[in-house]
């Protein structure tokens, strides 16, 4: 079967793979932010996430068994008992009320000596609500006006700006003529 057969390669070796993100994770969990290739942070996103679930579970588990079970998973995946326990006390509280998306991504650009894709992958904090969703969908247009509504509308706009620019005219002449009075 081809179950979990789709993640991210980084090309290296599966013990390795399971280092490198480890290792990522501590840093992120560490400092909130980091930059890295855009690669790794994509192959991080889904590692992550999955450590962060882990950690929600915990904090909503009745049964102390369980809360161990799963904070014994989160330190075999990220190998690191003091940041799983910063993660499992501290910082779950930030994502308690989010059902998921817990890290973002952005993408800084070129490395300079080799032209790799870099990224800054960061935790989502508990406050920031990210842009603002629409109301209605896209895909469906909008009510139409009536034209004579439309035509009224655009007819109003183009009578203010006539008496606006009539009023500027006036104001220049009455401006040139008391240049000429002042020459005189």
């Amino acid at each position: 079967m081809r179950h979990s057969k789709r993640r991210h390669i980084l090309g290296v070796s599966g013990p390795h793979r399971s280092a490198l993100l480890g290792n990522l994770s501590v840093a992120l969990i560490t400092h909130g932010r980091i930059k890295t290739t855009l690669a790794k942070a994509k192959g991080l996103r889904p590692f992550i996430e999955k450590v962060i679930t882990l950690a929600k579970k915990a904090h909503q588990a009745n049964d102390a068994a369980r809360k161990l079970h799963f904070r014994r998973l989160a330190i075999s995946r990220v190998r690191d008992k003091k940041v799983v326990a910063e993660l499992f006390d501290t910082k779950v509280e930030e994502f308690i009320n989010r059902p998921g998306g817990y890290t973002r991504i952005y993408k800084l650009g070129q490395r300079v000596g080799d032209a790799a894709e870099m990224a800054l992958i960061e935790l989502i904090n508990s406050s920031d609500e990210g842009y603002p969703k629409p109301s209605k969908k896209a895909g469906k247009p909008a009510a139409k006006k009536d034209s004579a509504a439309e035509e009224a509308e655009v007819e109003e706009v183009t009578e203010e700006v006539e008496a606006e620019a009539e009023a500027e005219e006036v104001a220049e002449s009455n401006d040139s003529e008391a240049e000429e009075e002042a020459a005189k």
